[in-house]
């Protein structure tokens, strides 16, 4: 059934009086909200950085090559990321909450229902979402330095938030440093007691191959031999000489050329002898017993040197880890403000009366569009 003109008429006049109706009503209730009902907020603010009281930051232990390194430190940056993420946690509310009984204070029924928790017994996640539009961290990338700013329905309890924020960052920034070295200690120690244990093997291999072989010192028998086959042969070189001269004057019978021939055998058996122990195709020559021996010797003291090396790392992770402490410097201390900052009333009201203006506009505009299409 085609609606006449009066009833569109009508039907028009009432949808344009009831949009500016619900605007007016709106802007009404905005203007009474933001001018009279918010609760202030006030607003205690700190700035912060978090400094290394390590002198040897960023140096590379001795035994880092060997043991696969143990550590570097996490850069300035990453620590005030790591820290704004540890403050803004579950862990660091539930620690705000039971100091200073934050549900009881953002769910206070004094206050506003908008900007209060609206019950006490709200749910973590609830809590939690709560407490990061009340709590910010915000870190300046440029200067380094973190802002953090705490929200609360008074001065004092403002002050406490963000005392206890730089406190607990301060503690939980420390332990972490402290956990980080102590774990590379840790594994230092572990390291050192397997190199100590090979060292051990080792020295006691070479000990075993000296009591298998009689020999304290394989290098200083050679050496002793070699010199004795040097004097020997030097002395077949006189006896050989004196041979010589014998025989221009005296036969080849006679008995000093014969006790020479003997003395002369006698040193070329004795050479033969003395070279077979320093050298020999078969059996355990002299010298098949010293290669052994300065494996093992070089085994043993590569080793000990390891093991040196292992003992200097440790003792100066133990000593990092001793001084490893990340210090929250405080560069504006918490505030107690003096008067409520949040919310900004004027700038508030003024959006809301933009935005409902904004929706009425729109809504005449839709409705406008309605008629032109039932026409």
């Amino acid at each position: 059934m085609r609606k006449s003109p009066l009833d569109r008429g009508v039907l028009a006049f009432l949808g344009r009086h009831l949009i500016s109706s619900l605007a007016t009503v709106a802007l009404a209730l905005s203007i009474l909200y933001w001018s009279i009902m918010a609760s202030d907020r006030y607003v205690s603010e700190t700035h912060a950085v978090i400094q290394r009281t390590d002198l040897a930051a960023g140096q590379t232990m001795d035994l880092g090559g060997l043991l696969a390194g143990a550590g570097a430190g996490i850069g300035g940056g990453a620590d005030q990321l790591l820290l704004r993420d540890y403050l803004l946690s579950v862990d660091m509310l539930k620690a705000l909450d039971a100091r200073l009984d934050l549900r009881s204070h953002y769910s206070d029924r004094r206050r506003d229902i908008v900007s209060r928790l609206w019950y006490k017994d709200a749910s973590i996640e609830k809590f939690h979402a709560h407490y990061k539009n009340r709590v910010s961290v915000e870190y300046d990338a440029y200067a380094g330095v973190l802002v953090i700013q705490a929200q609360a329905y008074d001065p004092k309890t403002a002050q406490a938030i963000t005392r206890h924020l730089v406190q607990d960052g301060e503690t939980f920034m420390n332990g972490l440093a402290r956990q980080l070295a102590q774990e590379q200690v840790d594994f230092l120690s572990g390291q050192t007691r397997v190199i100590r244990a090979d060292t051990l093997k080792a020295r006691q291999a070479l000990l075993d191959f000296q009591d298998r072989n009689n020999l304290a010192s394989p290098q200083g028998t050679s050496e002793n031999l070699t010199s004795i086959v040097n004097r020997l042969e030097a002395q077949l070189s006189d006896l050989k000489t004196r041979r010589a001269a014998l025989l221009g004057y005296l036969m080849p019978s006679s008995a000093n050329v014969i006790e020479v021939n003997l003395q002369i055998q006698a040193t070329e058996q004795q050479i033969t002898l003395e070279k077979a122990r320093l050298s020999s195709p078969k059996g355990q020559a002299l010298n098949r017993t010293l290669e052994q021996y300065q494996r093992l010797e070089m085994a043993a003291q590569f080793a000990q040197d390891v093991y040196q090396t292992a003992l200097v790392a440790l003792e100066k992770g133990r000593f990092e880890a001793a001084r490893s402490v990340k210090k929250m410097s405080v560069l504006q201390a918490p505030t107690l403000p003096e008067y409520s900052m949040e919310p900004r009333r004027a700038y508030n009201a003024l959006v809301s009366v933009l935005v409902i203006s904004l929706a009425a506009g729109i809504a005449h505009l839709i409705a406008a569009i309605i008629r032109d299409h039932e026409d």
